[in-house]
């Protein structure tokens, strides 16, 4: 038996998350995602995969994140006929994730085509709703510590890994004429104390070892998120003005509403609006899968916290427009959290001109996304084809991050006892994993950093 892994995307950035594993001839996918960020790597989408998707045998999917489950529709779409296992949260976000990128993929295409400013003559979507929707179809979703199989040799265990609900590492063990070869990807990890979140279950011992590196050469500070939050608040009363928060649908909307709970109540509440039909759909199901989150153990901060008399759900895009109208006193959260679309744009259009208003950016922002340039003082930025000015106040809370940081990767490695035989760092961009690299090798371990479409073969004739 030959095990090789081909990193198809994941390597090198944090997005597109894609690694084949070839098992003779039986080719698991884990991950499946939708590069971001830089023009360079959004293109990438657009190429034909290196491998036909109808070869593709199973998929697993760590998480629903976009980024590492964006691609699904389309490689159903081009004839991958496997199951996708997965969480059962993971299952349901999914269907949210997958028809809301469907949707805005639509309405973006639409856009471009009416204004005239696409280099595409017409702009066509990646995949549409209906695509989204038929892939639903090949999910399985399993419990967390529940051992299945995929193959005659092919074993899965998903354990949780922190960062959103439902999320997960991955445990594949492979059982061979020259014994059992256990490999672990770690999918994107959580902080370990996160209020929100469970934290990421220790890993086991490990022959070939996976691991992200988001925030592989950073320590997130130590901070009183919920002070700093406050003091935003009060300075946003002072200016006249009211707080935009571009926030991910999914984890980051429901940690500021935790946030902001708390804040409220030692001091005056602000209208909260959460203008995000996907985060609204999340919400729910924080409500229905109450084992997988801390709230429901904390009885001080129970699940009431996303039905406060001042959190208000807007669905209708009506009233998501009146909001512009909104002068003072006001806290406003939609997605994306990036500002790379959805209807962030149309609050950012036109609150980025208003010295009163603040912007207020809540975790990691990758190179080539909007917010990206708004956080790094661009004094304007493109939206809709047109140059907007940026004169609000900006801020990054750095603190509410999904992603553990450098000793928390270090700690969460840890206790992998024996140096596996071939460690590789994924899932972040160059410099981070470098020097996540060069502090992991400081335990004598065998560290790789792969690069986009490089291949390696882990066992040959085992």
């Amino acid at each position: 038996m030959d095990i090789r892994i081909k990193f198809l995307g994941g390597a090198g950035s944090v997005t597109g998350s894609k690694f084949l594993l070839m098992i003779d001839d039986f080719n698991l996918l884990i991950d499946c995602g939708l590069f971001q960020g830089l023009k360079e790597l959004r293109l990438r989408n657009w190429d034909d995969l290196p491998i036909d998707p109808d070869s593709i045998d199973a998929v697993l999917l760590t998480h629903a994140h976009i980024d590492h489950s964006g691609y699904l529709p389309l490689l159903f779409k081009n004839g991958f006929g496997g199951k996708i296992h997965c969480t059962e949260p993971t299952r349901e976000l999914a269907e949210i994730l997958l028809t809301d990128s469907a949707k805005l993929q639509e309405e973006e295409a639409e856009f471009a085509n009416r204004k005239g400013y696409s280099k595409h003559n017409p702009a066509k979507p990646l995949y549409k709703v209906e695509d989204a929707l038929d892939v639903m179809h090949s999910f399985e979703s399993h419990p967390f510590e529940k051992t299945f199989r995929i193959h005659d040799q092919i074993e899965v265990r998903f354990f949780h890994a922190g960062h959103i609900l439902g999320a997960a590492s991955i445990e594949v063990k492979i059982y061979t004429s020259q014994g059992t070869k256990k490999l672990i990807f770690s999918g994107d990890l959580g902080p370990m104390h996160s209020p929100l979140h469970v934290a990421p279950s220790n890993p086991p011992d490990v022959d070939i070892l996976f691991m992200e590196s988001t925030y592989g050469a950073r320590n997130h500070k130590d901070q009183n998120l919920e002070a700093e939050l406050r003091q935003l608040i009060m300075e946003s009363d002072k200016l006249g003005g009211c707080i935009l928060i571009p926030a991910f649908s999914l984890g980051r909307t429901q940690l500021v509403l935790y946030y902001l709970w708390k804040i409220f109540q030692n001091m005056r509440s602000r209208p909260i609006y959460v203008d995000s039909p996907m985060a609204i759909s999340v919400t729910r199901l924080y409500k229905q899968f109450t084992s997988y989150h801390r709230l429901e153990s904390d009885s001080e901060f129970g699940h009431h916290i996303f039905d406060a008399p001042f959190v208000h759900y807007v669905t209708e895009q009506s009233k998501s427009k009146i909001l512009n109208t909104i002068k003072d006193r006001a806290i406003i959260i939609s997605a994306s959290g990036m500002a790379t679309g959805g209807r962030i744009l149309h609050h950012l259009y036109h609150r980025l001109p208003n010295k009163q208003d603040t912007i207020l950016f809540t975790g990691f922002l990758p190179e080539g996304t909007r917010g990206k340039d708004i956080a790094n003082g661009e004094p304007k930025v493109k939206i809709f084809g047109e140059d907007v000015d940026v004169r609000a106040n900006v801020h990054v809370l750095d603190g509410l991050s999904a992603h553990a940081d450098q000793d928390e990767l270090m700690e969460w490695s840890g206790h992998i006892k024996k140096a596996p035989k071939m460690t590789f760092l994924i899932h972040g961009e160059k410099e981070q994993s470098n020097i996540l690299k060069q502090r992991i090798e400081g335990k004598g371990w065998n560290v790789t950093i792969p690069d986009y479409l490089e291949t390696f073969t882990l066992y040959d004739h085992v």
